[in-house]
């Protein structure tokens, strides 16, 4: 039976320069490849040692992206390695064939919606009547299914944020914080839904998973075996769980040990060839 490996990308197994975290002196820093361009300046990386790592997996595994980006967004993304056969966008929202939304899925997911949670419209206004104009540097809504914005960090008011997850709770929305984005996601909008369905579909019996934040959360409790990196919202928070390794690597490094811990286990699955 296959093994099935679904990753959280940003900040999980790619970074953006100011995530990469390279304490190390300069002349021991790893060698860097360029996996994301956005209006033709580079944008996200991972070691090249990591990019190996990848490779090897997608002939070993199952590897199957799973992220709250957009289609779009994800679609800037040049993985090394073989082209997944699926990938999850929109945080559950879009199961990809080939690169291609399944119509199916997504019907099945804007139903649920609308049946347990608040519309996304009442949402999007109380984001507009509620967000200073002080920090917020965009408003964004994603899919037609969850919004977010782009904020100064450093201006950010620690109490709002607090003030929106229980105004969000109420309403079966969850939020979640990540660098310069605060993300407000509808409750059965989740990762590990459309990572149930790909393992139904390829009849994988293990599956591993990794994430850095709040909203992998769901992910990870729902793999075999996960690993979180040493930063990120569930690592301020000391989140874990008994099948959860909580490794301490930080920024592009955790992504290497965390591509490391993939192999390891899939081949531990395989067993001897």
């Amino acid at each position: 039976m296959p093994v099935l490996v679904a990753s959280d990308l940003d900040r999980t197994l790619i970074y953006s320069s100011a995530a990469l975290a390279l304490t190390m002196p300069d002349a021991r820093a790893p060698r860097l490849l360029c996996v994301e361009v956005h209006e033709s300046k580079p944008l996200s990386y991972m070691t090249e040692t990591a990019a190996q790592l990848l490779t090897d997996l997608g002939d070993a595994a199952v590897f199957v992206p799973t992220t709250t980006r957009t289609r779009k967004q994800y679609q800037r993304i040049n993985l090394p390695g073989p082209a997944p056969t699926y990938a999850i966008c929109a945080n559950g929202g879009h199961l990809l064939v080939d690169g291609v939304s399944d119509p199916d899925w997504h019907a099945q997911v804007t139903a649920r919606l609308a049946e347990r949670c608040a519309p996304l419209a009442e949402v999007q206004d109380h984001l507009m009547a509620t967000a200073s104009p002080a920090w917020v540097r965009k408003h964004r809504v994603a899919e037609d299914l969850f919004a977010y914005l782009v904020v100064e960090r450093e201006l950010l008011p620690e109490e709002w944020v607090k003030e929106l997850a229980v105004w969000a709770e109420n309403r079966g929305w969850t939020v979640s914080l990540q660098g310069r984005k605060i993300y407000a996601v509808p409750k059965p909008l989740t990762k590990s839904a459309a990572v149930h369905e790909v393992a139904r579909r390829t009849g994988a019996e293990l599956t591993l998973a990794a994430g850095d934040s709040l909203l992998d959360a769901d992910l990870l409790l729902a793999a075999d075996r996960g690993w979180r990196p040493g930063h990120g919202e569930l690592a301020d928070a000391d989140w874990s769980a008994p099948a959860i390794g909580a490794l301490p690597e930080r920024g592009v490094l955790a992504g290497e040990r965390i591509l490391r811990e993939f192999l390891r286990a899939t081949r531990t699955t395989a067993g001897p060839a």
